[in-house]
């Protein structure tokens, strides 16, 4: 039995030697300058050995964290596992942040240690000033530098309840918390992906992964990474997703499983079909989010499923449900039925369960004795938002689920994204979805704005494609594509033509911003009132 992530690690390592455990395709190799092709098992077993013993001699030992700011470079794995080996917790930093995000992530984790890329020394150490933080920086292969502190934890021997990695939420609505994760978390996820089975087998020692997601992010780091640890085979790490190449680098690197996130089948399916769009050896894909009205046309353009599925990084696998059955109710936003493992309550407002057919939030928790077995540990100094988020022994996820008579579960949108309009909840994704569609429109984002009569308003924001100019005319129009696709109360009562959406670092709708600056925009001259286009059909 493994006992941390490093032990996984090592038992895949000494089994396949010879096999390739990491590969460097030709775009991903460019971009950061490095050699492309393969790494095998046994030479990056003594890579992570080298920085093991070098992290140990400097002092460092259970309890200390360590910041890793090394994009998706092989880097990033190799000095995670040497640090994991002497439970040395590491905190993966988006290196899209910058002085503000830095500050806050460095003061509020307390990390004494960043290895990052040279170009960000400066930046960090700034921040960590700013922090009142006592800091020093390294590059990946530059000498440890000595411990400023003893491992708060020495005594204690690492195992499957020690910090393995400190993950930082989004904070798409106020600052982000960083979710402690536990060895035993890590390994749950790999060893729950390697026997998912059914739709979506996993071959031991044979897959080839790809995935172009950050290794900031718990996809990458405890769903694709953990995977390849636990069943052996060989990881393919983009430096991120380049659609005009991702086929190309599946191709080269001989993928078997891809990871997306649903702007890609987007951005895929955009491009002019080819004969070679099915040259590929890809068996599935495993994501979440990809528009409804491109699911059914990917598959049949790419050949391969997308197998939807849902987690959070507070459940990690969990709770993780998986459309990895027939029927996958493709284009619909089902992401598969209830596992053995997991139990599921959709609770409606008043915390009453909600029926078939009816949006509710979704509870989850571990099914036996401990309900919170291989979730996040809590919420690091935030005490009382881990209880909030436990109340009644249920995790709360925010999100509003729907679940038919047959128990499949579809994904209806966050519960703070829905809007309350005269008594009609509307669901903020799925007007986007609708209004996505339009001709005229590049992207979209939806949130409410106040009405004295309705408690709500509809508002959306939209970026247009460059061919079009932002009118009265333009607008009426999208108001009336949503009016043939939905009901009257969800289509848009104001549209706001802007420039850009408010975005996190990893690219999601910012939407507490965005529901800030919802209460302004009406009443401007870029923004167009639209409520008397809003009528109800007899």
């Amino acid at each position: 039995m493994h006992h941390t992530v490093h032990d996984a690690f090592g038992a895949s390592a000494r089994r396949t030697p010879q096999g390739e455990f990491l590969f460097t395709e030709s775009v991903t190799a460019k971009a950061y300058d490095i050699a492309p092709g393969a790494i095998l098992w046994g030479d990056a077993a003594a890579q992570v050995e080298r920085l093991r013993a070098a992290y140990a001699k400097a002092g460092y030992g259970h309890g200390h964290r360590v910041g890793l700011l090394l994009e998706n470079r092989p880097a990033f794995l190799f000095h995670w596992f040497a640090l994991n080996a002497l439970g040395v917790s590491v905190v993966p930093i988006n290196a899209e942040m910058r002085s503000a995000e830095l500050s806050y992530l460095i003061g509020h984790s307390e990390i004494g240690l960043a290895v990052t890329l040279p170009n960000r020394a400066d930046d960090l150490r700034a921040a960590a000033k700013t922090a009142g933080i006592p800091f020093e920086t390294m590059g990946p292969d530059d000498a440890v530098p000595t411990a400023t502190k003893p491992a708060p934890r020495a005594s204690e021997p690492v195992g499957l309840a020690t910090e393995c990695a400190l993950l930082y939420t989004s904070g798409t609505t106020g600052r982000p918390k960083g979710c402690m994760l536990s060895n035993e978390y890590f390994l749950r996820a790999g060893q729950w992906y390697a026997e998912l089975g059914d739709l979506c087998p996993v071959r031991p020692d044979a897959e080839r992964i790809i995935t172009p997601l950050p290794l900031n992010h718990v996809n990458a780091m405890a769903f694709s990474t953990m995977v390849v640890l636990v069943a052996g085979g060989c990881l393919v790490q983009l430096d991120r997703f380049h659609p005009k190449s991702w086929l190309q680098s599946a191709r080269e690197s001989r993928a078997t499983i891809v990871h997306y996130l649903g702007v890609m089948p987007a951005m895929l399916l955009s491009a002019p079909p080819v004969d070679a769009d099915r040259e590929h050896d890809i068996r599935w894909g495993f994501g979440a989010g990809v528009d409804r009205k491109n699911h059914a046309p990917f598959e049949e353009r790419f050949g391969f499923p997308l197998v939807e599925a849902w987690a959070m990084t507070e459940t990690g696998a969990a709770a993780c449900v998986m459309a990895n059955h027939a029927p996958r109710h493709v284009g619909t936003s089902c992401f598969g039925r209830r596992e053995d493992f997991v139990e599921i309550r959709l609770v409606d407002d008043e915390g009453r369960d909600a029926p078939d057919g009816t949006p509710g939030e979704l509870l989850v928790r571990s099914s036996g004795d401990d309900p919170k077995r291989y979730f996040f540990s809590g919420y690091l100094k935030d005490e009382e938002a881990t209880r909030e988020a436990w109340v009644d022994g249920w995790f709360h996820t925010g999100d509003m689920v729907r679940r038919d008579a047959e128990g499949n579960y579809f994904f209806v949108d966050r519960k703070k994204n829905v809007i309350r309009r005269s008594g009609e909840n509307i669901s903020a994704v799925e007007v986007e979805s609708v209004l996505n569609q339009h001709p005229a429109v590049k992207t979209s984002a939806v949130a409410a704005t106040p009405d004295t009569v309705r408690g709500d308003e509809v508002l959306a924001c939209i970026v247009l494609r460059d061919d079009a100019s932002a009118s009265a005319e333009v607008a009426a129009s999208i108001v009336d594509h949503a009016l043939a696709q939905l009901a009257y109360y969800k289509a848009p009562g104001y549209v706001a033509f802007v420039d850009a959406l408010p975005l996190t670092a990893s690219q999601k709708i910012q939407r507490g911003q965005l529901r800030e600056l919802a209460q302004s925009l009406p009443g401007q001259a870029h923004c167009v009132d639209t409520r008397a286009m809003k009528k109800r059909q007899n």
